[in-house]
């Protein structure tokens, strides 16, 4: 039976960039679905997946842009010389939407990009499946609505058949394509199948062979382990190396070794940091500029720490800060489908923002992200509405909407706040 294929968000953008600039380049991690959405696209396509390919492609790079356009070119970081040919192709014959380019990687070899690509090649970045798009939202409450000050209407809990125990899977499931087609049973192993290859090199074609040469791969995984535990936090490096001393698997780590390591995650597209939002608040607190650690899909966190959706609902503590980060995961793509950026806040005085989504225009809207209690969503309620006090005229008029986004439950507005569970919520 053929596979249908679903949708996604950023394929809007896609088209945009197709008809703005003579090549978009796609990146994000391995098995997002990078290939399957620029296939749809494309109408012509080279991958190099083999050793044989790439070696073809180093020896003649030019031959690799053979192909009725728009021309993909998968993978394409493993012969880099790709992309001054891309860009000296545009320079003689400028088209827009000449070639699409995918990669689960940065550049293997950044030094031979002799050319920036600025003003012929765009970039965006694919992540996994949002729930809209693995098909577990129902998209009753829209972004793009709320930040139009639309309120959101009244669902009652018992019209909402997700519970906790739902959102518990789809966290250690993830937002894998090959994940969500498994049934449910088996779901959760085929990511967890994903996260233990995630290192394996069985040759040198393989996309992460580059960037693990000569890594130690059990310091890279004691990391990674590191970050997992430290989830939605702005925990520092030193703390992170302590973290990992206390294994007990070394007697030391310096900070240049963990800063490299911890660039090959991120280059790997597993992890990222959340920058911090500067505004300035009628207040003395300091505002804290650190970011908050993130990952690309929180089931590779759960997945390195050996976590299934039993032991969270048995840590609810720890359960809200790996639902944090996968509603962040979601709210990442739903503000980018409507060209908007995600920030947090935090100072000194205690207050926080999980989320502030902030338009090009200047408006913006604040997000704090809570497993559904009445205590719980009581706090967010509070807390949100001390941050819009200290804000000054100017800052208020740009305040388009509050929300308290949840794991379950009822979708209603209160005291000026909506609150919206995960499995509504679409862009």
């Amino acid at each position: 039976m053929e596979k249908k294929y679903i949708n996604r968000l950023i394929e809007k953008e896609l088209n945009r960039k197709l008809k703005s600039s003579g090549c978009v380049l796609v990146t994000g991690p391995k098995f997002c679905g990078k290939t399957t959405m620029c296939e749809q696209h494309a109408k012509s396509t080279v991958a190099l997946k083999t050793t044989n390919s790439i070696q073809l492609a180093k020896a003649e790079p030019s031959a690799a842009l053979i192909g009725e356009k728009p021309h993909l070119i998968d993978e394409w970081q493993k012969a880099p010389e790709i992309w001054n040919e891309i860009k000296n192709d545009l320079d003689k014959d400028y088209q827009f939407g000449k070639y699409i380019i995918t990669g689960s990687t940065t550049p293997i070899d950044e030094k031979q990009i002799q050319h920036s690509g600025a003003g012929r090649i765009s970039t965006l970045e694919l992540r996994p499946f949002t729930l809209l798009e693995s098909g577990e939202s129902t998209g009753a409450v829209s972004l793009l609505s709320l930040s139009q000050g639309e309120k959101v209407p009244t669902i009652f809990a018992e019209d909402n058949k997700v519970s906790l125990v739902d959102i518990a899977h789809l966290i250690c499931r993830g937002g894998w394509p090959i994940a969500t087609l498994a049934d449910k049973e088996y779901a959760i192993d085929v990511t967890r199948n994903y996260y233990q290859g995630l290192f394996r090199i069985e040759d040198e074609s393989d996309d992460f062979a580059y960037f693990l040469k000569n890594k130690d791969i059990n310091l890279l995984t004691n990391i990674l382990k590191s970050y997992a535990r430290n989830v939605s936090t702005q925990a520092n490096k030193r703390n992170m190396i302590k973290d990992i001393l206390k294994g007990g698997e070394r007697e030391k780590l310096d900070e240049d070794t963990f800063n490299k390591y911890v660039d090959v995650l991120k280059k790997l597209f597993i992890i990222y940091d959340l920058p911090a939002s500067n505004f300035n608040l009628r207040s003395s607190a300091t505002v804290r500029v650190a970011p908050t650690h993130h990952f690309v899909d929180t089931s590779i966190a759960l997945a390195a720490l050996d976590i299934l959706p039993e032991d969270l609902l048995n840590d609810l503590n720890s359960f809200g800060l790996f639902f944090e980060d996968m509603a962040l995961r979601d709210l990442s793509v739903y503000a980018s489908a409507n060209h908007a950026r995600i920030k947090h806040y935090r100072d000194s005085s205690g207050q926080e923002v999980d989320a502030i989504v902030e338009f090009d225009n200047g408006d913006f809207g604040l997000i704090e992200v809570k497993i559904a209690s009445d205590e719980n969503i009581c706090e967010g309620i509070k807390s949100l509405n001390r941050f819009e006090a200290k804000l000054n005229e100017q800052q208020k008029e740009h305040l388009k909407f509050k929300m308290i986004l949840t794991s379950h439950g009822a979708c209603y507005h209160k005291d000026g706040v909506n609150v919206v569970p995960i499995t509504m919520l679409k862009d």
